[in-house]
């Protein structure tokens, strides 16, 4: 048997977990669920340590309840939006994320933050409860939930900030930063290594400093005089985030990105990405001689939807272009989206 492929199934103990999955009415995805249980009984046998055990329980729990959460909003996009909890209003960035806030929900998106004060607060502030979520921490000393979202029922709180980290970027279209201590660069940092390696959708990553302030354009030239010239990235990687101190700005840069593009994934060997307009043949032959780096087998061409888009029934509406993807360089593949966005 080849190292990727799944172990054989107990045969009787797939049709007790079947009769189980039946017993409770049954539901979505129903093999995998069964796989799910079939796991958890294994850590009956496989992990010792009951603490080992709880992580995987509660884990379980969190993305559970918070995925239900989220759900009824699948079809509107999100912005998460990090920064300070320490940040007061009287600060110049707390006003900024609040207009922030109010701009980016007028234009259709929703916002996510921490559900913390400061930062986290001014956006939900200034998007209004009815189009926040809030995806909070318990810790020892901070942080409860601001007031905005804190009786919300879009409301939801991580033990765990690994689970918490998964959800910001699961359910995200775009991100949105604010200047901030050791939580907002992890989760920045996060953010870019998830689309630098492929992890995650790519997304607009927009950098937002207080009026002629330098905090992130000081980041940014740490990361071109020791990352870049010490080839530790790719110069392709610095189209992966955006810098401004602008929040109407900000907010331009997060919506032309979605002017044209909708939405991607892989089907087999091929990067397919859905549009709202399908481009034409001469740019379609632009973008085969511009971005032939990018490509490995088939070129930029337009396609319908595949089989696999049908069967999970996504976007199949959407016209879409469709190549073989080199999975390396996604600086690039963001700036092929820049130029669909153009068309």
């Amino acid at each position: 048997m080849r190292k990727t492929e799944k172990p054989a199934s107990d045969p009787e103990l797939r049709r007790k977990v079947e009769e189980l999955i039946a017993y409770k009415g049954g539901g979505f995805n129903e093999q995998s669920v069964a796989d799910i249980v079939e796991n958890a009984l294994k850590l009956l046998t496989d992990v010792r340590h009951s603490g080992d055990v709880r992580v995987i329980q509660t884990a379980l729990r969190e993305l559970r309840y918070a995925f239900k959460l989220f759900a009824p909003y699948a079809q509107v996009r999100k912005v998460t939006i990090f920064g300070s909890a320490r940040t007061q209003p009287s600060r110049p960035e707390y006003q900024q994320a609040l207009e922030f806030g109010r701009k980016i929900s007028a234009a259709g998106f929703m916002v996510i933050t921490g559900a913390g004060g400061g930062i986290m607060q001014a956006g939900h502030e200034g998007a209004g409860p009815e189009k926040s979520f809030g995806a909070n921490i318990r810790l020892p000393w901070e942080q409860a939930a601001n007031p905005v979202i804190r009786e919300d029922k879009k409301l939801v709180t991580f033990k765990y900030f690994f689970t918490r980290k998964l959800i910001f970027i699961r359910h995200s279209d775009a991100i949105a930063l604010f200047p901030g201590g050791f939580g907002t660069m992890d989760e920045g940092y996060e953010a870019l290594t998830l689309m630098q390696t492929g992890k995650s959708q790519l997304m607009p990553l927009v950098l937002i400093d207080r009026p002629g302030g330098t905090y992130w354009k000081t980041w940014d030239k740490h990361v071109r005089e020791h990352l870049l010239r010490d080839q530790l990235i790719s110069p392709d990687d610095l189209n992966l985030y955006q810098i401004t101190d602008e929040p109407d700005q900000a907010v331009k840069l997060i919506t032309r990105f979605y002017r044209n593009f909708h939405s991607s994934r892989f089907v087999k060997e091929l990067f397919v990405i859905r549009l709202k307009h399908a481009p034409s043949a001469s740019a379609l032959e632009a973008m085969n001689e511009d971005f032939s780096d990018l490509i490995v087998g088939q070129p930029i061409q337009n396609l319908e939807a595949t089989p696999e888009e049908i069967a999970d029934d996504d976007n199949i509406t959407l016209p879409r272009i469709a190549f073989g993807f080199n999975r390396r360089d996604y600086g690039r593949l963001r700036q092929l989206i820049d130029v669909l966005n153009g068309l």
